[in-house]
This record gives structure tokens, sequence and C-alpha cells, in this order.
């Protein structure tokens, strides 16, 4: 554990860097993210791109220490608002390109959502602001 801790500032950087390709992805490959939308939910090609602006969005302002807990409460709640696509996606057995299909990794891929949910989560505890990775030059503001 503290292992991760020690690196919780990298680790920041590899969540930020994962959820914006996967945000840009929304913008590339659209149909394959509106597969998974639940049907009873109205326009999800719509829905698509605002989860991916969204995932850019947060992305990028977990980098910005000035918005960096803004951020991660919005990409916190943005992984619950999309766990019913994952649920979707399992019970549905909805086969996506280069993903398996089997109802194991379907099932596995549901706990997952709770460790990103966590992730975003640690990252709305105050930071060491002199450490906090950043995508802005120079010295953070303290909070």
């Amino acid at each position: 554990m503290e292992l991760i801790k020690k690196n919780k500032e990298l680790l920041r950087i590899i969540l930020a860097a994962c959820i914006i390709f996967v945000g840009v992805l929304h913008f590339v490959i659209p149909g394959i993210f509106a597969k998974l939308i639940p049907a009873e939910l109205p326009y999800p090609l719509s829905l698509v791109y605002i989860s991916g602006f969204f995932e850019i969005l947060g992305g990028i302002g977990l980098l910005i220490p000035l918005v960096s807990h803004a951020a991660a409460w919005g990409l916190l709640t943005l992984f619950i608002f999309v766990f019913p696509a994952n649920i979707n996606m399992a019970v549905n057995q909805i086969q996506l390109p280069n993903i398996p299909n089997s109802p194991w990794f379907q099932a596995a891929r549901l706990p997952f959502q709770a460790v990103l949910i966590a992730w975003a989560w640690w990252y709305t505890r105050p930071s060491d602001n002199e450490k906090q990775a950043s995508i802005i030059p120079g010295k953070p503001k303290p909070e």
C-alpha cells in the first residue's frame, strides 16, 4: 500500500492519460460506445459524445492543480453515471470488436468500475501542492 501512496502523482498522470484516451475514443469510434447505452436512455450517440467530452475535460483537469479536486469529483460522478452501460454490456452480452466476449470477462469488468471510482476519489483528498503533477509550468498555488 505504501508503494501506491508513494506513487500517487504518477498514478494521477496514468489515470488522466487513460481517461483522456478513452474520451477521445468516444469521438473516434462513437458507434461502439453507443451500443453500450441502455435502450431506455434516449439519444445514445449524444450521450457518448457528452461522456467523452467530460472524460477529456476531467482528465485534463486532474493535471491542473487549481481545479484538480473538482475534476476528480466530476470523474467520480461520471464513473457512477456510466456504470449502467457496463451493466447493460454484461447483462445483454454485447459483443465489441477486440474485447473478449465471455460471461466471466463481462462480469469482471463490473467491479473495475469501483476501482475507477476509488481512484478518482483519492484525488478529491488534499494533495501536496509542491509535488502534485501538473501540466501548468511553475509552482502550483496553495489551496
